[in-house]
């Protein structure tokens, strides 16, 4: 039985709807052990159920439902075959696992904004704070970035709503993940630079999943049929991240 980690929060529903279109079983429709029936399946959906492990033994999948930034861990450590991440939380968490197919979904980008009024319109431009200080939940993709772009740069780390840090003087810009932009321009803040698109990424230990070679092959090309007729770029199996 393959076990494979999922994100909980916004790509789950899009993860779960990928994998019926592949003909494969997803969370909301697999059994849900019971432990007060000696671990016997019941009938249940991930949406009526608090369990964190859903199986199903005629697929031969079992999803293990996790936070986002702890997915590749549990892959790492061969907790599980298989797992779903962003390529954010990959680059950030700097895990050695393998990516093997861009799903192409929980698409969005990662950018650097500024207030709008402050001026600034580029990392190049002489406006620019010295140091520029930025907030943001990626410190590390942050840092590697500002380097790239030979920008002088404070980087503070926060887990919460990074768009209120340029609102009360904490910081002169931040990087995150924006969808749609609405958050970021409902909070007065403008991009000046795109820091990398990021989607959701199948992957892998690179040395234990080769002991379920022939399961992993089948689970992929059902995925990667079902991501060769959607739209959008990015589709293909990948290398090491």
């Amino acid at each position: 039985m393959l076990t494979i980690a999922l994100p909980k929060g916004r790509v789950l529903e899009a993860a779960t709807a990928l994998f019926r279109e592949a003909g494969l079983v997803a969370p909301e429709s697999a059994p849900v052990a019971d432990s007060s029936t000696g671990g016997a399946a019941k009938g249940g959906t991930w949406e009526d159920s608090r369990r964190l492990i859903l199986e199903d033994s005629a697929s031969g999948l079992r999803f293990l439902l996790a936070k986002p930034w702890d997915v590749p861990t549990y892959v790492e450590y061969g907790a599980a075959d298989l797992g779903l991440a962003g390529k954010d939380v990959l680059l950030e968490r700097g895990k050695a696992v393998a990516e093997l197919l861009d799903l192409g979904i929980g698409r969005c980008r990662m950018v650097c904004a500024v207030p709008g009024d402050s001026g600034v319109t580029a990392l190049t431009d002489e406006m620019l704070p010295f140091p520029f200080r930025v907030a943001t939940k990626y410190p590390r993709i942050t840092r590697t970035f500002l380097e790239h772009h030979g920008v002088a740069a404070e980087i503070i780390n926060l887990q919460g709503s990074v768009e209120v840090a340029p609102l009360v003087g904490l910081a002169d810009g931040i990087v995150d993940l924006t969808e749609t932009g609405r958050t970021l321009r409902e909070n007065g803040l403008r991009v000046i630079a795109e820091v990398l698109p990021v989607t959701t990424r199948l992957i892998a230990n690179p040395v234990l999943h080769k002991a379920k070679q022939e399961e992993v092959d089948r689970l992929l090309e059902r995925l990667e049929q079902v991501r060769a007729v959607r739209p959008g770029p990015g589709a293909g199996r990948t290398d090491l991240v």
